[in-house]
This record gives C-alpha cells, sequence and structure tokens, in this order.
C-alpha cells in the first residue's frame, strides 16, 4: 500500500518546491525586507517544532494516516490565507500553522514538515529492514521529481507578468494551486490501511524504553547542528541569490529545476553508494563533508551562474545523503516507538532552523551576503563530526545480519 504514500510524497514536494521560491519573493513584493521574511519564516519553523512533537505523540496512538490527512488539509487552508493577501501578522500565523514557505532547500524531496514523523514511521513499517533504504531512496526520487514540477510551476508569475498580469495577483495564482495541491493532498492518503493501534497497548507506549532515549538523546544532539545549518538556507537561500545577483523568481526556479532533476541520479544509486562507503553512517560522514566544502566556496563565486553550479554539485552530493539517514533511524528505532522517536530527534532540528532565518536575513540587509552559508558550512561540518562520534559502532539491523551471514 505504498502507492498512495508516494503520491502523497509527490504532491507536497511540489508543493514546498513552489511555494520555497514563491513566499520569500512575494514577501518582497508586498514591500517587506529580508529581516521581515526571516522572521516569517523562522515564526513557521518555531510552529513547526511544537506541531513536530504533537504529531509525534499522537501518531504512536491514534495512528499516522489522520495525521497526514489533517496536514494537507492545513497547507491547503494555509495557501487560501497567503493568496488573500492579508496583513502580515496574518501571513505569520497561516505560515507558522501550514508550515507555508517552510522546507529543507531545493531537492529535499519533500521530507520535511511536523506532518513527518508520522510518514517516517508509517513508511519503515509497509516497507521491513530489507527493503527499508531502497524504498526511501525510492520516496526520495519521487519526492524529487514533485519538486521538478514544483520549481516550474514557480516560474509561472513571470509568464503571468509577461501576459499583463499584477505582480502580486501572478503570486497569489500559485497561492490557489497550492490550495487544490493541498486538497489533492489529503484526499490521496484515504485509501490507506494502516494497522491502527490497539486500545490496551495505551499504556505500553507511553514510556519510550532506555536503549530509545539513549538513540534520541544523540540524534538531538546531532539534528540541532543540521537545524542551525538549515536555518541559513532553505527558504531565505532565494532572498540570498537575489540580493547578491539580482536573480528573479524564474531565474530561481530555473536553477532549482535544474537541481531536482539532476538529483535523480543520486537517488537511483543510493544503495550501491552505502555499499560503496561501506555502511550507511560512513557514507553519511563522507558525503556531508565534501557538501560541506562546496557551500563554503558558493559566496565567492562572481556569478549567479557560477554559484548555481557549485550549488548544484554540492546538493547532488547532500542528497544522497537522505534517504540514508531516514532508512537508518527508522532501522535502530523499534517500530512501536517510531513516530515519537522521529519527533523527538527532530525537535532540536526544528528549534535550530528558527535561529537562522531572521539572523541570516538581517545579515543580508545589512550587507554581511557572505556570512550565512558560510556559518551554515560551520554547523554542518559540525553535524558530520557528531554523526560519527555517536553512530559509527551502531549499525542498522540489515548491516548486522550482512556480517553476520559473511
Amino acid at each position: 500500500m505504498l502507492g498512495p504514500l508516494f503520491a502523497g510524497r509527490f504532491i507536497r514536494s511540489m508543493t514546498q518546491a513552489t511555494l520555497g521560491v514563491i513566499v520569500p519573493l512575494y514577501l518582497l513584493a508586498l514591500g517587506y525586507g529580508p529581516a521581515a521574511a526571516g522572521l516569517l519564516i523562522a515564526a513557521g519553523a518555531a510552529a513547526s517544532a511544537a506541531l513536530t512533537l504533537l504529531v509525534g505523540w499522537l501518531a504512536d496512538r491514534i495512528g499516522r494516516k489522520p495525521i497526514l490527512i489533517a496536514f494537507g488539509a492545513i497547507t491547503a487552508a494555509g495557501c487560501a490565507v497567503f493568496a488573500l493577501h492579508p496583513p502580515f501578522i496574518v501571513l505569520v500565523i497561516a505560515g507558522a500553522l501550514g508550515t507555508i514557505g517552510q522546507g529543507g532547500g531545493v531537492a529535499s524531496g519533500g521530507a520535511f514538515g511536523p506532518y513527518y514523523p508520522a510518514e517516517q514511521a508509517l513508511i519503515a513499517e509497509m516497507s521491513g529492514d530489507e527493503r527499508r533504504t531502497a524504498v526511501f531512496a525510492r520516496l526520495s526520487l519521487i519526492g524529487a521529481l514533485g519538486g521538478i514540477l514544483g520549481t516550474g510551476i514557480a516560474a509561472l508569475p513571470r509568464l503571468l507578468l509577461g501576459a499583463g498580469w499584477g505582480r502580486i495577483g501572478a503570486y497569489q495564482a500559485v497561492f490557489w494551486i497550492g490550495m487544490i495541491a493541498g486538497v489533492a493532498l489529503a484526499l490521496v492518503v484515504v485509501p490507506i490501511r494502516e494497522t491502527r493501534p490497539q486500545r490496551g497497548a495505551d499504556k505500553r507506549v507511553q514510556h519510550l524504553s532506555p536503549s530509545t532515549r539513549g538513540i534520541i538523546a544523540r540524534f538531538m544532539v546531532t539534528n540541532a547542528t543540521n537545524g542551525l545549518a538549515v536555518g541559513y538556507l532553505g527558504p531565505i537561500l532565494v532572498i540570498w541569490f537575489h540580493a547578491r545577483y539580482g536573480v528573479n523568481s524564474a531565474q530561481v526556479a530555473g536553477l532549482y529545476t535544474a537541481i531536482n532533476i539532476a538529483s535523480i541520479l543520486p537517488y537511483l544509486g543510493v544503495t550501491r553508494v552505502v555499499r560503496l562507503f561501506g555502511g550507511a553512517v560512513r557514507t553519511v560522514v563522507v558525503l556531508r563533508v565534501a557538501a560541506c566544502a562546496l557551500l563554503a566556496g558558493i559566496p565567492l563565486a562572481r556569478t549567479f551562474w557560477v554559484a548555481g553550479s557549485i550549488y548544484l554539485v554540492r546538493m547532488l552530493i547532500n542528497v544522497a545523503t537522505m534517504p540514508v539517514r531516514q532508512s537508518y533511524v527508522m532501522g535502530i528505532i523499534p517500530p512501536q516507538e517510531r513516530s515519537r522517536a522521529a519527533a523527538l530527534s527532530n525537535l532540536p532540528s526544528r528549534l535550530g532552523a528558527m535561529i537562522g532565518p531572521a539572523t541570516a536575513g538581517a545579515m543580508i540587509e545589512s550587507g554581511l551576503i557572505a556570512l550565512p552559508l558560510e556559518i551554515a558550512a560551520v554547523f554542518q561540518l559540525a553535524n558530520a563530526a557528531l554523526y560519527w562520534r555517536f553512530f559509527h559502532s551502531t549499525p542498522p539491523p540489515e548491516e548486522i545480519e550482512a556480517e553476520e551471514e559473511a
């Protein structure tokens, strides 16, 4: 029953890719500066942190399917609010609750948001250990395809402006498309048949096991550094490109579309890459260090297309780690604790992502253009070091079985 989950990931990735480009530029078109845009993104990250905890607590009790349906409806409502051009405070509230304009950045494959602990646990439940990494890789591939369509839609305002539309109206049209996508996101999950938690099991799932608590503590420390880095990238990177090179939505959308298309290749070869580097943890660490070096070099580029080319290569390296990390955490956590583990381990990442957008926006506004990307590179390098320190001696079940068979 993975089909509806694949369809949901496609739609969600499309929506996140579109809004990740459109929301920052829409705010600039409304007359708000980079600092205000960063504040809205930071507010969304704060709400995402709170909602992530709620999702993790509820999903292991009432089921993961109702959570996914609810967040599709919330996305639709949030997009409708943005399309109506309300006051800034209303935009902040709608963006926070609907995580509108939030995302892990280009080629994140829709794997970002408070709904994710529910989706992640449901995928792992339906995959099994042997297929888990391959299924997560396929899911990321489908997300990349959705991202290609999404960044294509993000170029629509430029086309509508050429056809005589007003600047604000051109952006609003995209939010109405996002509302329709949110409705589809809720409906596509309906056919899923989930094994619902038993009422008698409620007491058993109230407390996490000691081993799981230890794993979560390590992930919380590691993910805090990644969240701090993501806060300086993600949607704020659109404003960075605009401020540094004066590019418009169509140019950013063109770059992001190219990255989404190119990311298909590493997603197709994820399982082979893991075998090449000798395990999930080693793969994540080696690739993340290489991606950090490229990220630090982007501000040195003199033109948008040189910077974009470096960013493209960086993302090709970085995206290969995503399904590996997602599969790894689900593999070392007991099935009945997966939603809560995913929520708690990702909470510091959401909290860390609150800091970056507002401070990065202020840096850009004050002329410190290079600083946000350099800070992000330092935090992600720290993330790679901590990941190795905490997990190099904890292989997932499939690697233990492979060693025993050998």
